[in-house]
């Protein structure tokens, strides 16, 4: 499933595509054409995004809601001058102006909502590292009073929004934290750690497209784009901590990664350093 800072890029991505325009709005697939309806020809005003949830605001108050889930898809690419460029696969969902195109398919949810429907369904989720109005201190209260593991609750969106189960294995490696350690024992500095580290990290997938969580590898990122280079091309290659890396050394202390599964999710961590609470 998408992580969080996926779904921010691509509201930045479909506002700078379609904000001040009227695209069209069509589901070729036909599910959604009553949704579709309430959007076409309307202004869109902007992009955003809210953990794994993403939003795209119309005229008229009318949002359009979209959550990936585990197989959705959202790509913008352009037209070329083509008035009616084909639909490849099972579209839910297109947007299309003479510039560009964005396709939707398989996605978790599609709907049209009113901003008050829109506000409930955020109200139920927790604060999103990604967005500087959010408060760590919401995420803590629910930590702090929970037995569940840390490594649970990270990936639970309605304790913290975004973080999926990249970030959350490496970010408690980063951080020397036991993942089975319950809630209830976190240190509050430890959480704030945490935090704080998922803020500083997650804007670099957002400008680049790929999860960032070793320093060498980020230290090079910031090399090349002071030197010019465009964030959002960048080659980064793909190199974690302890995620996916079962039985292969820690790079901090030499012991063999571990696996298990945690909240339905594989989990990797460091059973020698990983010992934080």
């Amino acid at each position: 499933m998408p992580e969080g800072h996926t779904l921010h890029r691509l509201a930045g991505e479909l506002q700078t595509a379609y904000a001040g325009g009227s695209p069209s709005v069509t589901s070729p697939q036909g599910r959604f054409a009553e949704g579709a309806a309430l959007l076409d020809g309307l202004e869109v005003e902007r992009g955003s995004a809210w953990g794994k949830l993403l939003f795209l605001h119309f005229a008229g108050e009318r949002i359009l809601y979209v959550h990936l889930g585990l197989i959705g898809t959202f790509v913008l690419s352009s037209v070329e001058g083509q008035a009616d460029p084909p639909v490849t696969g099972v579209v839910r969902l297109r947007l299309l102006d003479e510039r560009t195109v964005a396709d939707l398919r398989g996605p978790m949810a599609c709907k049209v909502l009113v901003p008050d429907e829109a506000a409930a369904l955020l109200a139920r989720q927790g604060p999103d590292p990604l967005r500087p109005e959010s408060d760590p201190d919401r995420a803590w209260a629910k930590i702090h009073g929970s037995r569940r593991s840390i490594a649970e609750l990270l990936m639970d969106q309605t304790v913290l929004a975004g973080v999926g189960n990249i970030y959350r294995c490496e970010v408690l490696w980063r951080h020397r934290v036991k993942p089975t350690t319950a809630g209830e024992r976190i240190k509050r500095a430890t959480w704030q750690a945490i935090w704080d580290d998922l803020s500083a990290l997650m804007p670099w997938g957002v400008r680049t497209g790929r999860i960032i969580t070793r320093d060498e590898v980020l230290a090079d990122v910031a090399d090349a784009i002071a030197a010019g280079e465009t964030p959002r091309i960048l080659d980064v290659p793909r190199d974690f901590s302890v995620y996916q890396r079962t039985g292969e050394s820690c790079y901090r202390c030499g012991a063999r990664v571990r696996h298990a599964v945690v909240a339905g999710r594989n989990m990797f961590w460091c059973g020698n350093c990983q010992r934080r609470t």
